[in-house]
């Protein structure tokens, strides 16, 4: 199934076509930033960060992240598509999956949770610094399995 993936037209124009990895390439950072830029910021703010800006100001940007992550996935799969045998057997490339699944439903679980924590105005707890440390990790993990992926 990988091999048939690898060869369809738009495996072969990604892997082929002097412009479609790098430019592919470059919307997974964009993703990537906006993802992790926005959720970083969020759990600093869960850790004591940024004093005098409520975690609700917060929220709205949450929003925007599942933008990020949009353009992270379809980018993804863009480029999985083009060496789709390596990746599947690749352990970097599944830790990396693995995290970001992780980490996409604790963001859905810490959105809730901040919604619901903003209104009571009990925002600033241990469970949620806990959560905000996974994720922070998620996140460092996977951007770092995620590079490793091209070299190891």
């Amino acid at each position: 199934m990988f091999e048939w993936l690898e060869n369809t037209s738009v495996a072969l124009w990604v892997g082929e076509s002097l412009w479609a990895y790098p430019f592919m390439l470059s919307f997974h950072v964009i993703g990537l930033a906006i993802v992790v830029g926005i959720l970083s910021m969020v759990d600093f703010k869960l850790l004591g960060g940024f004093k005098g800006i409520r975690v609700g100001s917060f929220l709205p940007l949450v929003k925007f992240a599942w933008i990020g992550f949009l353009i992270n996935a379809v980018s993804g799969v863009f480029l999985f598509t083009s060496q789709a045998t390596y990746f599947v057997s690749s352990t970097v490339f599944l830790t990396k999956l693995g995290c970001i699944f992780v980490g996409a439903i604790l963001t859905k679980v810490m959105q809730g949770k901040l919604v619901a924590a903003e209104a009571a105005g009990t925002a600033d707890n241990v469970s949620m610094k806990s959560l905000a440390v996974i994720s922070l990790l998620l996140w460092l993990v996977a951007i770092t399995a995620g590079r490793l992926t091209a070299y190891i």
